[in-house]
């Protein structure tokens, strides 16, 4: 066993070789202070420090992401550079192999928190420096322009530098493919296994450091033009011939990202001139200093927007997270007069509605037969949106969680997932994208409040034709890891017979596999009233996540308040059960 004196001196000496050769002065003086407090004996150093330096920090289908800071387990310039030439790697064999002969071609993207855009700009240089074809935006843009771009300039693969809606110490590496490098179906989407391993297996062979080759100059930093062009294209989607009303008054928040110079261009060229920004949180700042945490799920991250909603007496908030792919609908409930957050779910399901209805009256000027296509969900999402399909005509897929998956459905025509991502225009962005469904999200709230009812009323309709779908969730934070294996290993062995007083009747161990899913850990229970609970690790953070479901059916109007004080009833039951199940 080695001594802890020998692990401090390892610890310090591959600390130091780090700092020797960071290209960054800031990370590399961050750690030469850390390495001076670690070798006086502060402890708070020495744990920081074996932190940076535990592992390297891994790439997967999610890219990477993490704290920014030196050492191998943190965001950093090395670690950057290494992933650019391990990507850059795959990218010339993956078109080399489809297409010998074709000079490989990319696209780098970046939001605006720290680092970001050195990031972008040091990948673009290690893909020129390898032969290809570089693109890197004009500055820092929404996730959903990059997508847009990856298809529209044809790329083989593109890269946003982004943490999304994480901490302000935070920053990510997310990567999509198109043209030669990917199947049809994948064009333009986020990677799924097996790309991941394969672009992992590049990064790990790349050599030392000072290998990297970096090109001074050679890519080509585009003109402001593809924002433009994205925001025309999406602006587009809105079809006033069909649904005309444009009164509606919007708050909107970017919630301190890029997205909201975008966002207020395309609703103002949609027809929805009535917007308010919220004014503390209009401009990119990568502190988000008026959020505790900038998502818009969290609470109090929408606080300001609805303040500002009553104010200016709003008719609907519509918020983006920070790189603007997902977008939350805040509006006042008629029933009590407070304005609350739509969850994801009953926005799905609007938007559902709502494609549904353009869809039709699209047929209906046309004077054809409803043409093919698919609507696709999470599996974790709502049940709801299958059978607004069924009922239209439509098919419906459900897929593993994350729209990689959804936004790789043959045929789709709308999909979304409860986390607030929706897709409402796949063959523009091929992945969630907060700032066209914000056009959509308008659309239907416009067209209702014209004829005299709200968004709240549509949903209530939905209800009664399809059935109260109602749901909620519970995480459970750990610290070790290890508890969530044992969590799920619990189940497998003590499975639960019922959830509410509802026997189970089916149970399926997603880690199986199915002839529809690929294999994912987590466990689905359908119980004899078809409540639905799966419960499974999350892929992003230490959490065991419980996504439940109950479908209560409603024969009139009037029925709708008691059922709705039941399904929360049932949920409330539900959860209990699952608690229990799970030795909380």
């Amino acid at each position: 066993m080695t001594s802890p004196d020998a692990e401090l001196s390892r610890l310090l000496n591959e600390a130091r070789t780090w700092a020797a050769q960071d290209p960054d002065p800031a990370t590399a003086a961050t750690l030469s202070g850390l390495i001076q407090l670690a070798d006086d004996g502060v402890a708070a150093a020495r744990q920081e420090l074996a932190d940076s330096f535990s592992g390297t920090l891994q790439f997967g289908t999610a890219g990477l992401r993490a704290a920014l800071g030196p050492g191998p387990n943190r965001m950093n310039r090395v670690v950057v550079r290494r992933a650019a030439a391990g990507f850059t790697a795959f990218l010339t064999d993956a078109v080399g192999h489809a297409a010998p002969g074709t000079r490989p071609r990319a696209v780098v993207g970046y939001d605006a928190r720290y680092n970001s855009e050195i990031f972008a700009e040091e990948t673009a240089a290690i893909l020129t420096a390898a032969g290809v074809e570089t693109f890197l935006m004009p500055a820092a843009l929404p996730t959903p322009l990059l997508a847009y771009a990856v298809r529209a300039l044809d790329c083989d693969g593109g890269v946003m530098v982004t943490a999304s809606h994480n901490p302000p110490q935070d920053n990510g590496y997310k990567v999509y493919l198109g043209r030669h490098a990917v199947e049809d179906s994948g064009r333009g989407a986020q990677i799924v296994a097996p790309y991941d391993a394969r672009i992992a297996a590049k990064i790990d062979a790349v050599g030392a450091l000072d290998t990297i080759a970096l090109a001074t100059q050679g890519w080509t930093v585009l003109e402001r033009s593809i924002a433009t062009d994205y925001e025309s294209a999406v602006a587009a989607l809105a079809v006033p011939e069909h649904f005309p009303a444009r009164e509606l008054k919007i708050v909107l928040t970017p919630m301190h990202g890029v997205g909201g110079e975008t966002a207020v261009a395309v609703l103002h060229a949609a027809g929805f001139t009535d917007v308010t920004l919220v004014t503390e949180q209009a401009e990119p700042d990568p502190d988000f200093p008026t959020v505790n945490f900038p998502n818009p799920e969290e609470p109090g991250a929408l606080d300001l927007a609805l303040e500002t909603a009553a104010r200016v007496d709003a008719d609907i908030v519509i918020a983006n997270d920070p790189d603007a792919d997902r977008a939350a609908v805040a509006a006042k409930d008629p029933d009590t007069g407070a304005w609350r957050m739509l969850r994801g779910d009953e926005v799905g399901a609007l938007l559902g509605a709502h494609m549904v209805a353009r869809l039709a009256a699209g047929e209906d000027a046309a004077g054809g037969e409803a043409p093919g296509g698919v609507f696709a969900n999470s599996i974790v999402s709502s049940r709801l949106l299958a059978r607004i399909a069924a009922a239209a005509g439509y098919a419906h897929e459900e897929t593993l969680t994350g729209f990689k998956w959804i936004a790789r459905v043959p045929g789709l025509l709308y999909g979304y997932e409860e986390a607030l991502g929706y897709c409402v225009a796949p063959s523009l962005v091929r992945d969630k994208d907060g700032i066209s469904a914000a056009v959509l999200i308008a659309e239907f709230a416009a067209t209702a409040k014209a004829a005299e009812k709200t968004i709240f009323d549509t949903l209530d309709e939905l209800s009664l034709v399809h059935g109260l779908h109602a749901s909620d969730q519970l995480s459970i934070r750990v610290a070790d890891l290890g508890l969530l294996d044992a969590m799920m290993n619990r189940l497998r062995v003590s499975p639960p017979e019922s959830f509410g007083g509802s026997a189970v009747e089916t149970v399926t161990d997603l880690a199986e596999g199915s002839e529809n899913l690929p294999p994912t850990e987590g466990l689905l229970y359908l119980t004899r009233d078809l409540s639905r609970i799966i419960i499974r690790p999350s892929g992003t953070e230490p959490k065991l996540k419980c996504y439940l479901e109950v479908i209560r059916s409603v024969g009139s109007a009037a029925e709708l308040p008691a059922a709705r004080h039941e399904a929360r009833a049932a949920l409330d039951s539900v959860l209990a059960d699952v608690r229990e199940a799970l030795g909380l």
